[in-house]
């Protein structure tokens, strides 16, 4: 395509949006992002970022600053809730020789470092604007923002996340979101000697550690709820400690001993959705978690809405067309978000039944072998 002509609009300020942004940039075409939240805010814990995240945000040319203010290192110890072990799950160093396999960072310092990359792009950012109206013209999309303002536009990206403004005004009868039965549990711990990621299998539920820093790693744990639970903040502590008892590893030890009345600990319920094909009509596409939410097993959800945006920048650099682009690019993405997705969904279930944990191991380990394919 001729860029130079070209100006696209990214509704959504999150990792994907952030990334298509970058990207985009980088093939000289004109971007706007719109973001809700007039502080740009990012909320949550750790997150774990997997090999092939972490080539995704070298591809975006963010990795140092991603191992300066992170934690990277190899493989992923696999326990039962007593600690004895089970096996490592590999993780080759798809990113660089130099880089670790894997990784962990704290999800606002992570937002920080996208957001600095999309700024310094040239992108034009406006905060506390999203759209109104979307109309397709032609070859052009006219947009309304709620600031009153109107753009046209060659190409519109709907990154707004799993509850999609853009995927409920343009695909209206479009899967939605649902809650899986289990909910997870996020805190910040003294990291101590914790040298990599480590998961704990449980009768029912699963929990692990993962350093996000030199300092300090986050503690998550995977428990079923039947129904959506709203988890009051002074009720957070005592749950999860309660939550834990299960698990007598020596090295969670020290780090459910640390809990206490300063802790933060976030409680979300897991929720997922894969929109089958088209993810976009006319020139408007959807990417992100507006059309592949997925849950944390895997802990690529972030990463395949960062390569999306990698991709879309890659298809039209190379398409001659909008429409050929966006073709291209559903082409590519859907079996691989396809099987982030629906292996996420099955790692959940084998948990909630208590089900084989060869099995589980066998889904991650097959997952993650084709996830470091090239995307």
């Amino acid at each position: 395509m001729q860029a130079p002509n070209c100006k696209a609009l990214i509704i959504g300020g999150g990792f994907s949006g952030m990334a298509a942004a970058i990207q985009l940039r980088k093939t000289n075409i004109a971007v706007d992002l719109v973001e809700l939240d007039k502080d740009w805010r990012s909320y949550g814990a750790g997150i774990t970022i997997s090999g092939p995240s972490l080539r995704a945000l070298g591809e975006l040319g963010v990795l140092d600053s991603i191992v300066e203010l992170g934690w990277c290192a190899d493989g992923c110890d696999m326990h039962t809730a007593d600690g004895t072990f089970i096996s490592q799950l590999p993780t080759p160093r798809i990113a660089g020789e130099h880089i670790p396999g894997g990784g962990a960072i704290m999800r606002p310092v992570l937002a920080k470092i996208l957001a600095k990359a999309t700024l310094g792009s040239g992108t034009q950012v406006r905060l506390g604007c999203t759209f109104t109206k979307i109309e397709q013209d032609g070859s052009k999309v006219q947009v309304s923002f709620t600031d009153h303002t109107r753009g046209e536009y060659d190409l519109v990206i709907g990154a707004d996340g799993v509850f999609s403004k853009v995927r409920q005004t343009l695909f209206p009868t479009a899967p939605k979101p649902f809650y899986t039965g289990q909910g997870v549990w996020r805190a910040v711990v003294p990291r101590g000697e914790v040298p990599r990621s480590s998961m704990f299998l449980g009768k029912q539920s699963k929990t692990g550690v993962n350093p996000v820093s030199k300092d300090e790693m986050y503690l998550f744990l995977n428990d079923i709820r039947p129904q959506l639970t709203y988890v009051e903040d002074n009720q957070a502590v005592p749950m999860l400690k309660q939550l834990l008892e299960e698990f007598t590893a020596p090295l969670l030890k020290d780090a459910i001993a640390s809990l206490g009345t300063n802790s933060k600990v976030i409680y979300r319920p897991l929720e997922g959705m894969l929109m089958p094909l088209p993810w976009a009509t006319g020139n408007v596409l959807l990417i992100g978690d507006a059309v592949h939410a997925t849950t944390p097993h895997l802990a690529s959800g972030a990463g395949i809405g960062i390569e999306d945006g990698i991709v879309v920048a890659q298809e039209l650099a190379n398409a001659s067309n909008v429409a050929d682009a966006l073709a291209s690019f559903q082409s590519r993405r859907w079996e691989r978000c396809r099987l982030v997705v629906e292996s996420s969904m099955r790692l959940g279930e084998i948990e909630m039944s208590g089900g084989s944990k060869e099995e589980h191991g066998r889904v991650m380990r097959e997952a993650m072998k084709t996830l470091l394919q090239p995307i």
